[in-house]
């Protein structure tokens, strides 16, 4: 069995499910199940449609919500059940105006609409293209915990929906449903994140021992720099769950970070692969891709960072002092993505600063804090990073005047991260490319 995933701007138009419907085709023998996002933007769009209807902007929600109803209409050539869908969505956005309040576990209702109506639409097109496609909706296989917005699936009994309804199934049909969604074991609708029919895809090929996971987007593959700030980088042909995983974390959009988990616990390979350019190979993801002369697979980074340094003199050898810090982090539910360390001090980074301010002033109780914005992380990943000798000092060589505002090199030993100005950023990474990539590997690397 083979899972195929297809993001949203795969879907985006009747147009462009057509082309997933000839890909999906050549792949009927392998019993494909095809997960898929929400058309184009739609999520960002059912989004902004709540946010108006709680601040009291009704007939500016509905106007919205119309607009969005006859794009999905017109692409289905007036689908019935998307007219039934948006109904029960009208509904749901005028009681959001009548509450005035936008709670996790009703933008997880909102938000679903978007995969439900992409999933019956592609099923109807697939079907008047003759393939037999057959429509599971995702909340009755995917269990989760009740962490609306960001829920964890619930194992053992996902596992088990899946194993009990798919193979079956795909054994006599195409079989389409939508990613991104789940529920709870009393069947309330949850959400995986953004960015999670991704992890959608990872949790079903694990859940039925697919042969391959497919990610379908609308790049060749992960390349070896981030293309929106170098373009012209190289299509990464292979590497592994564990590369993988750090570019994800840290920027790379091609991929979401929870993706690899499953399918690596499972051993089931990830393909990434662009559904307007099919014949393009991809990107492999597996355990134990082959050596590399090349040290460094990609570069990614994250934009938009907040570095904080944490200074406290009293706190010299003191015990408890990180302890104390990150417990406040915790408190706000505020993620680090970086550290550093020393006797007195600890930088740190975060990229969501919604709770920044409450946190400097906790800390502020027991230490100086200062804060620098518009801060970048740049992430060079490889796991031949720890048999290659000489990368730091490439690194620097290559940064030239880039000031490095902190570095860390990860205890996996498979990258090595620094922030540097977002205004740095550029330049920095263009130079970092130049250094790591003047003769990559063929066997490792497209070009």
């Amino acid at each position: 069995m083979l899972v195929m995933k297809f993001g949203g701007t795969s879907v985006e138009t009747a147009e462009a499910i057509g082309r997933v419907a000839e890909i999906v085709r050549q792949r009927v023998a392998m019993r494909p199940v095809v997960v898929v996002s929400a058309m184009g933007k739609t999520t960002n769009k059912l989004l902004a449609i709540g946010h108006r209807a709680i601040a009291g902007e009704v007939a500016a929600a509905l106007a919205g919500l119309a607009e969005l109803r006859d794009f999905h209409l017109h692409e289905s050539d007036g689908l019935e059940t998307v007219t039934g869908l948006f109904d029960q969505l009208s509904s749901l956005v005028n009681g959001l105006a009548v509450i005035g309040e936008l709670t996790p576990r009703a933008t997880d209702a909102l938000c679903s609409f978007g995969e439900r109506i992409s999933s019956l639409i592609v099923t109807a097109l697939f079907r008047k293209r003759g393939i037999d496609a057959v429509h599971i909706d995702a909340r009755d296989l995917i269990v989760t915990d009740k962490r609306h917005t960001q829920a964890a699936p619930v194992w053992a009994q996902t596992n088990a929906r899946l194993a009990k309804a798919l193979p079956d199934l795909a054994s006599a049909h195409v079989v389409v449903m939508g990613g991104f969604i789940a529920s709870t074991e009393e069947g309330v609708t949850t959400t995986l994140g953004r960015g999670g029919s991704d992890y959608t895809a990872s949790i079903v090929g694990a859940g039925i021992g697919a042969q391959e996971i497919q990610i379908w987007t609308d790049v060749d593959g992960i390349l070896t720099a981030d293309p929106t700030i170098l373009p012209g980088g190289y299509r990464v042909k292979v590497c592994s769950f564990a590369e993988a995983a750090e570019l994800a974390y840290f920027g790379a959009k091609v991929l979401h970070p929870a993706t690899v988990l499953p399918a690596s616990e499972k051993n089931i390979p990830v393909r990434i692969l662009n559904s307007r350019r099919s014949e393009v190979e991809g990107t492999l993801i597996v355990s134990h891709p082959p050596a590399s002369s090349t040290p460094i697979r990609s570069i990614a980074c994250k934009r938009n960072i907040t570095l904080m340094n944490i200074v406290s003199s009293r706190m010299l050898m003191a015990h408890g002092f990180l302890r104390r810090i990150f417990e406040v982090f915790d408190r706000f539910e505020t993620p680090v993505d970086m550290l550093a360390t020393s006797e007195v001090s600890v930088s740190l980074t975060v990229d969501n600063a919604g709770w920044l301010e409450a946190i400097r002033r906790e800390i502020e109780t027991f230490a100086e804090v200062s804060v620098e914005e518009n801060q970048a992380i740049i992430c060079l990943v490889g796991e031949n990073i720890r048999n290659s000798p000489g990368v730091s000092p490439r690194l620097f060589t290559a940064l030239g005047g880039t000031k490095a505002r902190m570095v860390s090199q990860g205890a996996s030993q498979l990258n090595i991260s620094l922030v540097v100005a977002g205004g740095d950023l550029v330049r920095a990474v263009e130079s970092l490319h130049r250094e790591f990539f003047r003769s990559p590997d063929p066997a490792s690397f497209a070009f």
